[in-house]
């Protein structure tokens, strides 16, 4: 896709959004951070419904630790994995009050050294949180990346880099919040909604879905 089209796609997703948002419920930093580790491999409907339980009462590294891995586990074990989440969350606070007096870094190699966060969890805390021109590329953005041809690439990494490149600067910020959005309710895996997608003129997807 050419990058003249490339702007009129986001500029017709920032004129139907004009504020993305993550659908993650989170009220500091470093909830933002533990909710998006739990959310992998996990929609953030199942990851809001787990934090309700705790969140309002050991919301900060201290609390979860007051709650202790037992608790943990017991109140995400709905969500895939939560064994392994529950004990990289867990140590993960224990490592942000030891190294980083509690608070949740806006370094990614600092984030990325906290076990359970990779690269998609820190660009998505760089991003949101920080606001920081990082792109977390999920299934959602890949699909939309690659099926649209704003920005194509074999592997997760590739489509990051390019988006980096081709995204123009006025929209990067919340480029990650309209691409996973689109992908989550327009471009679809199985039956995107072609019809009523806003910027179809535009994609280059070649089977495109027919009205009914």
């Amino acid at each position: 896709m050419k990058r003249a089209a490339i702007e009129e796609c986001f500029r017709r997703l920032r004129e139907a959004n004009p504020h993305p948002r993550t659908e993650l419920e989170y009220g500091s930093v470093f909830q933002l951070l533990v909710a998006v580790m739990l959310s992998a491999q996990a929609t953030d409907r199942s990851v809001n419904l787990a934090t309700r339980r705790f969140f309002p009462e050991h919301g900060t590294p201290e609390g979860l630790l007051a709650l202790g891995i037992t608790g943990l586990t017991e109140a995400i074990r709905t969500i895939g994995l939560y064994k392994t989440k529950a004990r990289n969350v867990i140590r993960t606070c224990e490592l942000l009050l030891e190294r980083h007096g509690g608070q949740v870094p806006d370094r990614r190699e600092a984030l990325e050294a906290l076990p359970g966060v990779g690269r998609k969890t820190a660009n998505v805390v760089l991003n949101t949180a920080f606001r920081q021109p990082a792109m977390a590329v999920d299934t959602h953005i890949f699909r939309v990346a690659n099926r649209t041809g704003i920005a194509p690439g074999k592997t997760v990494l590739a489509v990051e880099q390019a988006l980096l490149r081709r995204v123009p600067k006025d929209y990067l910020l919340d480029a990650h919040h309209w691409l996973i959005l689109h992908g989550r309710y327009v471009c679809v895996a199985r039956k995107p909604k072609c019809p009523r997608c806003p910027i179809a003129d535009l994609c280059e997807y070649p089977d495109k879905t027919r009205p009914e």
